[in-house]
């Protein structure tokens, strides 16, 4: 291993013990960067990787609520603004009890080469809480959202960071988050991005990182001279990305047969039936498990590891990090994928990665193959900034165009440094790029 990034990782290792989300990305991208810096020793002379793993700033704050029965209740939050050398930062809010710093840090750090690649002047950022809104009452949810702004608000602003949804942040959360950021502010700006097309969203942002995903693999087809036409695929997870990413696999003629949520996973030999699907988890917010019961012909099966044991040629893991170990990716690559591609962040294991190269799958890293969503949450900043909207078309269009030239500048990136067809160095190396001239233009800031 190149002796900086050795000493880099050391470094991370001892200022940031425990943080084993944030280290094990940290691994990931710095050992795929070990030709780059080599090629650019100024970069160490410039302290670069030094500065480019540690954030900007780092806000951790309470969030006092109360729920339903008069109780005064206490979360953490965070934002984490990693890096604004190409842009404002940006990057979305996580409401879920398994937020912490690393896993808050580990996100930001991937989202500086995600809004990178997509080649649009955004930095990186992440934020959340470890409150989970779900069971929690619209009133009690409303509530802790605008606790949680009333600190936020400081730190953000359309020119400076603009926070968008995640896990745990939908539409209505992105609605009472702005309303109380309108309201201790007196202002009606782009500061958050998913909102309500009656108060400034855009067409496709709900739709936007399943499609974005969708068209990644589309053109990682291409390429071979093949088609999404009759292709088996198994998606993990059952919120927007996995459901929006069913949606355009289905229109371009896969056959989706199995997704699941936290519960466990059904297997619909005949093709995932989108709209009872949505009609459950949209609607109903019920479990997975209904769907079975609806559908006949449909199986429904605790747990979910036993997805990835489905034959298919694709696998589409949206659910959630590391979700896809060594044994995973064995069972898949068993079973005949040739195809991976992250929708979730980190959803694949270091050891599940070398498993899909080894074996000669076309594996496609989530800080390129999931950034429709980010994409086009700069998209709806444009729309913003200039008071325009841009119809379902044109934004779809653009967000293809993105999605097909992230595509090919990883590609290229992976080949100009002697690795083609290893899309995690190429996403890193394309992203990094970028960012590091940028820093390195700003001066030691």
């Amino acid at each position: 291993m190149n002796k900086y990034i050795a000493k880099i990782l050391n470094g991370l290792q001892e200022r940031n013990a425990g943080e084993k989300e944030f280290l094990q990305a940290a691994e990931e991208i710095l050992t795929s960067l070990e030709a780059v810096v080599e090629r650019h020793p100024e970069y160490e002379r410039a302290a670069l990787l030094e500065r480019f793993t540690e954030p900007e700033r780092t806000v951790m704050f309470r969030v006092p609520w109360v729920d339903d029965g008069g109780n005064v209740r206490v979360n953490r939050g965070y934002r984490v603004q990693f890096n604004s050398a190409i842009g404002p930062y940006k990057g979305g809010l996580r409401f879920h009890p398994s937020v912490n710093l690393s896993i808050i840090k580990f996100l930001g750090l991937e989202q500086i080469l995600k809004n990178s690649l997509t080649s649009l002047p955004i930095g990186g950022g992440k934020g959340g809480s470890d409150f989970d809104p779900k069971g929690k009452s619209e009133g009690e949810v409303m509530r802790f959202c605008q606790s949680f702004m009333t600190e936020l608000y400081r730190h953000i602003g359309e020119d400076t960071d603009v926070p968008a949804g995640d896990i745990g942040v939908g539409g209505r959360e992105i609605g009472y988050l702005f309303g109380q950021y309108k309201r201790v502010t007196s202002k009606h700006v782009g500061v958050l991005t998913g909102r309500g097309l009656s108060y400034g969203g855009s067409l496709v942002r709900t739709e936007a990182t399943g499609y974005g995903l969708v068209y990644m693999v589309e053109e990682a087809l291409a390429r071979r001279g093949e088609s999404l036409e009759n292709k088996t695929v198994v998606i993990s997870g059952s919120g927007n990305v996995a459901l929006y990413a069913c949606e355009k696999a289905q229109s371009l003629g896969a056959k989706v047969v199995a997704m699941y949520d936290s519960d466990g996973y059904v297997y619909d030999k005949n093709g995932i039936r989108l709209d009872v699907m949505k009609e459950i988890k949209e609607v109903e917010r019920a479990r997975i498990r209904v769907y079975a019961e609806r559908v006949a012909g449909a199986e429904y099966r605790e747990g979910c590891r036993g997805i990835w044991q489905i034959p298919c040629d694709i696998a589409l893991p949206c659910a959630t990090q590391n979700e896809i170990d060594g044994a995973s990716a064995k069972s898949l690559v068993q079973n005949g994928v040739k195809y991976v591609a992250e929708g979730a962040n980190m959803p694949t294991t270091l050891e599940g990665i070398e498993v899909f190269q080894k074996a000669g799958v076309v594996f496609l890293p989530a800080k390129a193959a999931n950034a429709g969503g980010v994409a086009t949450s700069a998209l709806e900043m444009a729309q913003s900034s200039g008071r325009m909207f841009w119809s379902f078309e044109e934004v779809d269009a653009k967000l293809k165009g993105i999605m097909v030239n992230i595509y090919r500048n990883m590609e290229n990136a992976a080949r100009e440094y002697g690795m083609e067809g290893n899309y995690v160095a190429g996403a890193n190396i394309a992203g990094f790029e970028k960012v590091a001239q940028a820093m390195m233009a700003q001066g030691i800031v």
